[in-house]
């Protein structure tokens, strides 16, 4: 039985909805998701199939988005400058030959500590302060600036021990005043009791005949360096899908991994990036879209072992996920499938979440048709 597709499209938009339905219409009889866009600070599409429509969903490294969106509010700001060593910040991180790194290279994915030597448990990837104090100490596995890796479950407790030191604050906390508040975004870093039941726990991922080929086919040591940038090398190995299962990660919301978001919220927080929302200005001036957009790392994952590309901090959506998008579009994808974006050309936001674990490469590819369903929509305006 076909999932009946609920919710709403702008004038012109009517072909986002039916590429919705179609997708949903081959997908199984029990999936959920969520497809939401803004253009220009104007909300365009508002889909969803398989729940209700104020359901939350686990987000994965989506969660990303919002913590460099915090960096990029406190470089903006003044309080952070790029080329700053991360010791001028953070002198503790110099430990082991990491002292020549910049708050640059650190949001490229460039310093070279995607996890530690023994892993972490299960207390500490839900406490970004704490995975912070082991990674100072953390030998890097790479000489840092040299090269790049996703640093998968530690790139926002790096970066959220940055914004610490320099305002007092946890990263989660200034999101909170300055992004998620305002602008009444459902997009919870740190999921508060009285949302609880609206959360939708993750399903397991159920590949197909190609995922379960390439799975087996990749390397699985504990040691290698993409085991040990996602925990596979801890006493108790990580089992990715299951992390926003866990009610500690929720509540905490470390800035990596741990948000929780309808693609409502997805969205609006992008579309507030980069658009006048209701009577509030952009939250990053043109300027600094266009220095956040700016591609840094192209190459070689050492990590994900095949050819990625990094802004700062951001995905470089464009070159890696979507070429049809504008050069220097923002945004990130999470390894439940979902994604989100802000296209500065357009002025297109966009928000994808879905309940079953996708491909744990990040967007789930149904996310390539609707966002150029949506993208082809916001041209034609």
């Amino acid at each position: 039985m076909t999932q009946e597709i609920h919710g709403t499209v702008a004038d012109g938009f009517e072909g986002v909805r039916e590429e919705f339905a179609a997708f949903v219409a081959g997908e199984r009889p029990d999936y959920e998701g969520q497809l939401c866009a803004y253009v220009h600070g104007r909300k365009v599409v508002d889909l969803w199939a398989g729940s209700e429509a104020d359901a939350l969903y686990g987000v994965f490294s989506s969660t990303k988005g919002a913590a460099y969106l915090v960096v990029a509010l406190l470089v903006q700001d003044g309080t952070l400058e790029l080329d700053r060593k991360v010791t001028y910040y953070w002198p503790e991180f110099a430990a082991e030959g990491k002292g020549a790194l910049t708050l640059r290279d650190l949001l490229a994915h460039r310093a070279g500590v995607v996890g530690t030597d023994t892993g972490f448990t299960l207390a500490e990837l839900a406490d970004d302060r704490q995975m912070a104090e082991r990674l100072a100490d953390q030998r890097p596995f790479w000489r840092p600036g040299t090269a790049f890796g996703y640093h998968a479950l530690v790139s926002g407790a790096l970066v959220g021990e940055v914004v610490r030191r320099a305002t007092g604050r946890t990263l989660q906390d200034v999101y909170q005043e300055r992004i998620r508040t305002p602008y009444g975004l459902d997009f919870h870093l740190g999921l508060p009791a009285v949302h609880e039941p609206r959360f939708r726990p993750t399903q397991p991922m159920e590949p197909t005949p190609q995922q379960r080929a390439a799975l087996d086919a990749a390397p699985d040591g504990p040691h290698t360096l993409t085991s040990i940038a996602y925990n596979r090398n801890a006493p108790e190995p990580t089992d990715l899908a299951s992390l926003p299962n866990m009610p500690l990660l929720r509540a905490k919301g470390p800035a990596s991994v741990g948000g929780v978001a309808s693609a409502r919220g997805l969205a609006g927080m992008y579309a507030a990036a980069i658009s006048e929302m209701g009577r509030q200005a952009p939250l990053l001036k043109p300027d600094t879209v266009a220095e956040f957009g700016q591609l840094h790392s192209v190459g070689h994952d050492l990590v994900a072992r095949v050819r990625k590309s990094f802004a700062l901090g951001f995905q470089a959506t464009a070159d890696t996920w979507h070429p049809f998008l504008g050069a220097g579009t923002i945004g990130h994808s999470g390894a439940s499938g979902s994604q989100a974006f802000a296209d500065p050309w357009t002025g297109l936001a966009y928000g994808y979440t879905r309940r079953r674990f996708a491909y744990p490469g990040g967007a789930a590819p149904e996310n390539d048709r609707l966002a150029r369903a949506v993208h082809r929509a916001a041209l034609a305006l």
